[in-house]
């Protein structure tokens, strides 16, 4: 069995999207684990990191997702386990869960500092494991570039098997390539792949939205399928916001209160494909009769409407099983862009 930390620099860089993908493309009997999880998921009364729940259902790996962490917090974390104990658990997690396997992909934190207190960062689990580790790298170009400096000056992947970066959501790859890539090589980084930013990947469907925010849905379960491209806040009068062409478009999710008839009247009216209401406060009987009767997906959530705004602005639009399109995509970018030769030698050995 072969084993890949995959880590990042920063929070939602594409580290599950690159799993995702080089499964696909390998096309290999898949282990996963996450050890530090972070992107919280409850179901069926049980706390699963989103990511694990998610490739779990991608490639019906028979493991529990509630097992493939060892924890969420590092204030339980931090009186639970020492290094040693964790080095330990690590190992039992690693042979548990890519026995029969041909591949474990183990994933890290959000970034290469998250779980360093608690001996859960990506270069200690590579360490632990004895495993390669590829580090994802993504954003403007000058963010990439502090990174990459960064990783060479400060992080001692002298002492782990380290493979190499995957550049991700680069604009233009090729300017990016001419200008950038051979200061990076001067660097002595080796590059795996330079991945394009592709607009189509950034958009979310209303069920990952629900899931994410553990919103309740009080219309259209069965239209959690739709497609969210713009965000609206409704916080202004229905006229401004009907004069905005943003609000015309039917791939908007609209957060507005409950207690804004005006608006949700509006958003029904423009076949908007969700509806997030704040604050807990539901609507009117009959705009929930004529949001389901159109299919138009109502959530509701306890928080005001900036503090929704925030977190969804912060969350990284993964896929859920049912959007294929979107796998298709990453599968094919990661397919294209992605030196799989570097990566794993074995696998293609003439």
């Amino acid at each position: 069995m072969e084993k890949l930390i995959v880590a990042s620099m920063r929070q939602d860089a594409g580290k599950t999207s690159l799993i995702i993908g080089l499964s696909r493309v390998l096309k290999k009997r898949i282990g996963y684990m996450k050890p530090f999880g972070e992107r919280l998921l409850y179901r069926k009364k049980r706390l699963w990191d989103y990511d694990a729940a998610l490739m779990t259902n991608l490639f019906e790996i028979s493991e529990n997702p509630e097992d493939m962490s060892i924890g969420f917090h590092h204030s339980k974390l931090l009186y639970m386990l020492d290094e040693a104990s964790t080095r330990i658990r690590i190992n039992e997690l690693a042979e548990m869960f890519g026995k029969d396997k041909d591949l474990l992909f183990v994933e890290g934190g959000r970034d290469l500092a998250y779980g360093v207190s608690v001996h859960l960062d990506p270069i200690s689990i590579a360490a632990f494991l004895e495993a390669p580790i590829v580090i994802v790298a993504g954003g403007d170009e000058d963010t990439v570039m502090d990174d990459l400096c960064l990783l060479k000056k400060y992080i001692p992947i002298d002492r782990i098997d380290f493979k190499g970066v995957v550049i991700n959501r680069i604009p233009n790859p090729e300017d990016f390539a001419e200008v950038q890539l051979p200061k990076i090589r001067k660097l002595g980084i080796p590059i795996l792949g330079v991945m394009p930013y592709r607009r189509e990947l950034m958009y979310f469907s209303v069920r990952y939205l629900a899931e994410r925010l553990f919103a309740k849905i009080i219309t259209g379960e069965h239209e959690l399928d739709r497609m969210i491209k713009h965000v609206f806040i409704g916080a202004m009068s229905v006229n401004a916001a009907t004069q905005n062409p943003l609000f015309a478009e039917q791939s908007k999710l609209l957060i507005t209160s409950g207690d804004r008839s005006d608006m949700i009247l509006a958003a029904i009216q423009s076949n908007a494909a969700a509806i997030l209401l704040t604050n807990n406060i539901s609507p009117a009987p009959n705009l929930i009769a004529q949001a389901e009767k159109l299919g138009i997906p109502i959530l509701l959530l306890p928080a005001d409407i900036y503090d929704i705004a925030r977190q969804i602005d912060s969350m990284e639009a993964l896929p859920t099983r049912n959007d294929q399109e979107k796998i298709s995509l990453i599968t094919e970018l990661i397919a294209e862009h992605i030196d799989l030769k570097g990566l794993f030698p074995h696998e293609f050995q003439p």
